[in-house]
């Protein structure tokens, strides 16, 4: 029987009364370095702040890299990504660049590669993966992760873990497997040693569901052999289901952990949010128009918690944050659409998983834009859109 995700459980037990009781932190809003899109950032363990933007044309821009100290707002110098200019697509929203930090803080970057300025079909369309040198001044030359699933349509993704592994995630078409969306896999491609090197791609969700062909999916990999993914199956027209798949062992088995319903008659074009905070590992995702995040329950296979943001409208592309004090931040964009831009919104829910009174909303979000979200050490949460 699949498992479900269930009610919201109290956090604040975990924590002493004094950090339960504190003040809400305000949450700073930023605007994408360079007039980038598709922002999306990683806080270090020290605290600094990495973060790649694409700029330039939507099907054939540029991946840029930048970071900033913790508790800072003064970006470095922005690093180019990719070596084969113009080779990074940013149409759709969800097929943007994606950022993982490994060990020693090692960055890694996985992009849809532009069929369109790389001369090539769009069923060859590659998968690129960079990582930032050892110096830290450069990223090493982008290699092609794809080895047979072609058809890359939705987003890539990718992370990383302190252990050196680095795991690529996409979806494309399964060798031999049915016509159209339901003869689409989520594959993976695993490093041992920190990008250097990659085995053949995997088919790791269940044969028996299809792939929403122009949803994104998201990656994370964290402590203890945890590599989780989030992606849209697709399966008889209609059922649309978000699907988490969840290993123990460094991503040599996956197993659902959970589902959350959704029948709709075409592709939603959703994105998905995984992160570490305190708590565990927290996730958000889209459904019907309305955004929910959630918490991964670190002993068994299951969200033990779920929290959606009050009041109801055209909401997409959710990202989740959380800080040390157990409080949790889900950010969202409002209007959205192919070519259309919109606006910012989000919520803060205390330790106790209650949306406080930090909310709200700001114009600005351009075409294809969505935003990214962090905690500073001082428990200050940042949007960066």
């Amino acid at each position: 029987m699949k498992p479900k995700f269930v009610s919201l459980l109290c956090l604040a037990i975990f924590l002493p009364a004094s950090l339960s009781a504190a003040v809400t932190p305000p949450v700073k809003l930023l605007r994408t370095p360079n007039g980038g899109l598709q922002p999306q950032a990683v806080a270090g363990a020290d605290g600094t702040v990495h973060l790649i933007y694409h700029a330039g044309p939507e099907m054939g821009g540029d991946v840029f890299y930048t970071r900033a100290a913790a508790g800072s707002d003064a970006w470095a110098k922005p690093i180019q990504v990719n070596r084969q200019r113009g080779s990074a697509i940013a149409a759709g929203t969800i097929r943007g660049a994606q950022l993982a930090l490994g060990k020693n803080g090692r960055v890694h970057v996985v992009w849809n590669g532009s069929a369109k300025t790389l001369g090539v079909s769009n069923e060859k369309a590659p998968l690129f993966h960079a990582r930032l040198n050892d110096a830290g001044t450069a990223f090493e030359p982008e290699r092609n992760i794809i080895t047979f699933a072609y058809g890359l349509d939705g987003g890539s993704s990718v992370g990383a873990d302190d252990a050196g592994n680095v795991f690529v995630v996409w979806h494309g078409r399964v060798p031999d497997g049915a016509r159209g969306e339901e003869g689409r896999g989520v594959f993976l491609a695993k490093s041992a040693d920190e990008g250097k090197t990659f085995l053949r791609e995997r088919q790791i969700n269940p044969a028996t569901s299809g792939v929403c062909p122009c949803c994104g999916v998201k990656a994370f990999a964290g402590p203890g052999g945890t590599v989780a993914v989030l992606y849209r199956l697709a399966k008889s027209g209609l059922v649309r289901d978000e699907q988490l798949l969840l290993s123990r062992d460094g991503g040599q088995t996956f197993q659902v952990a959970a589902s959350d319903p959704w029948k709709i008659g075409q592709c939603p074009m959703s994105s998905s949010s995984l992160t570490l905070a305190k708590s565990g590992v927290l996730a958000a995702w889209e459904t019907a128009g309305q955004v929910s995040g959630a918490l991964l329950d670190s002993t068994r296979p299951e969200l033990k918690t779920r929290f959606t943001p009050e009041g109801a409208g055209q909401r997409k592309h959710p990202v989740i944050a959380g800080n040390p004090r157990g409080e949790v931040l889900l950010a969202w964009t409002e209007g959205t659409g192919w070519k259309r831009g919109g606006r910012l919104a989000w919520q803060l829910f205390d330790a106790g998983g209650k949306p406080t009174a930090e909310k709200g909303a700001r114009d600005g979000v351009p075409a294809w834009g969505l935003a990214t979200a962090f905690a500073q050490p001082d428990g200050n949460f940042v949007v960066v859109y």
